[in-house]
């Protein structure tokens, strides 16, 4: 019958409009939520099929939830360096604990070291991503998840970075006289390192006093070398060693710590002459220092250090031999002492680093960035998070900003999506909506009444 179904149809327009008056609440509520996505309820009509001719049943309405996963909401500054934002497409990949397989995707990006140093967001999600490994990259695999893990920013130990690089900028004074009354130079038995104990570097002192550099070995130790210089009767040219300081710190097969000798030779312009220099070995070349491990083959460290080898390049690039006072310039030498983690920071290709305060970077991890072709169909869990579903699509994890993933901003949030006029106003639309569906129910009752009272 009409009525009947005139009253169920009012019924539908009830429940419909509950739904989006829920769903309205839901999005002011969460206005201020972390990358919360708005929900909206769109409505469409229940159609049934006309059995008699001549009258009309109405079907009603229902209201079918749409959710729009894929809207990208502002990013806005944040004050930590963990806290991000993604701009573009993906997911942040989380998981529920420590120790859990990454299930749950999410854009709330509010992550901070817990108690144990794992990244973790407002919502208690451990933050994913692929470790480094031990050759400095990242085995980025787009679908498998057992390759990420959770990333933890505390429990690094200490850092420390050997000595690679060593640097000289000086000039030696091309006037120089050779010195005259003094032991004759021999590398083998009267060393330069005998001669700087004395009067300096033969006669040059102290125009040319040896030159100390400073090296980091592999346990964070620091050690001295000295580059010293005697000019020889041969024009532009000059003998040099290398030797440690003190000699014990080496294992070496020359006097006094000796780790290299040789020449240098300059040119006529007073740049040195690399391809003459026999400083480390032959003629030409390359300017570098190998230290094998303690106990190694000569030169070594000590034995009493304990410590591994390493090799040392040698820029002299800078060294000049003009006519003016001996000087240094500067002295440069990479490497680090042991230093603890005092920050965090996160680049927007997704890379972890750590901060040393010996002014070392480590990298630890890189975001994982989850992409769907169909986010909007994603499954809402708690905490503001997703679960994967067929309508969704298949996921695939990717590079921040690579592959059509978006880029992760640091030290920012991505904010709801969420139009408070907007939603005032469907509150308004929505409760008039209801009220109308109610005098549709009121008045079919009335007609029933009506019908009811005719046999009276």
């Amino acid at each position: 019958m009409s009525i009947n179904s005139a009253l169920l149809a009012g019924v539908s327009g009830l429940v419909a409009n509950s739904s989006a008056l829920a769903a309205i609440s839901d999005n002011i509520a969460n206005v201020n939520t972390t990358a919360y996505k708005r929900n909206q309820v769109d409505f469409s009509t229940m159609v049934t099929s006309q059995a008699v001719k001549g009258e009309y049943s109405a079907g009603g309405v229902q209201g079918n939830n749409q959710q729009f996963v894929n809207q990208q909401g502002l990013i806005q500054s944040a004050a930590a360096s963990t806290d991000l934002a993604i701009s573009g497409d993906g997911f942040f990949v989380t998981s529920t604990s420590a120790t859990a397989p990454a299930s749950e995707f999410t854009r709330a990006g509010a992550f901070q070291p817990d108690a144990n140093g794992f990244l973790v967001n407002d919502a208690g999600l451990y933050l994913q991503g692929w470790p480094m490994q031990a050759n400095g990259t990242f085995d980025t695999d787009p679908s498998d998840l057992s390759k990420i893990g959770p990333i933890n920013v505390k429990n690094l130990g200490a850092a420390v970075e050997p000595s690679t690089k060593l640097g000289v900028s000086a000039n030696l004074d091309q006037t120089t006289t050779v010195g005259a009354g003094l032991p004759t130079y021999n590398a083998a038995t009267n060393s330069m390192a005998q001669y700087a104990a004395t009067s300096g570097a033969s006669g040059t002192a102290p125009d040319a006093p040896p030159i100390e550099i400073s090296v980091i070995d592999s346990v964070g130790g620091t050690h001295k070398f000295a580059l010293a210089f005697e000019k020889t009767n041969t024009p532009n040219t000059w003998n040099a060693e290398i030797y440690a300081v003190p000699a014990s710190d080496v294992n070496a097969a020359g006097p006094n710590g000796q780790i290299a000798k040789g020449q240098v030779v300059f040119n006529n312009d007073g740049s040195i002459n690399l391809a003459s220099t026999t400083l480390f070995g032959a003629a030409g070349a390359t300017p570098s220092l190998t230290l094998n491990a303690s106990a190694g083959a000569q030169p070594a460290w000590s034995t009493a250090l304990g410590i591994n080898g390493q090799t040392l390049s040698v820029d002299l690039s800078q060294l000049t031999q003009l006519a003016s006072a001996s000087t240094v310039n500067s002295v440069s030498s990479d490497g680090a002492s042991a230093g603890n983690i005092v920050g965090v920071q996160v680049g927007a290709d997704g890379v972890v680093s750590a901060l040393f305060d010996n002014s070392q970077v480590r990298k630890i991890a890189q975001v994982a960035i989850a992409t769907f072709p169909n986010p909007n169909g994603l499954q809402p869990i708690s905490g503001n998070a997703y679960g994967g579903t067929l309508q969704a699509g298949t996921m695939t994890l990717k590079v921040a900003g690579a592959g059509g993933a978006g880029k992760i901003d640091p030290s920012s949030l991505e904010a709801s999506t969420v139009d408070l006029s907007s939603e005032f106003t469907g509150l308004i639309t929505t409760q008039k909506a209801y009220s109308a569906s109610s005098k549709i129910i009121t008045t079919a009752d009335t007609m029933l009444d009506e019908l009811i009272n005719i046999i009276r």
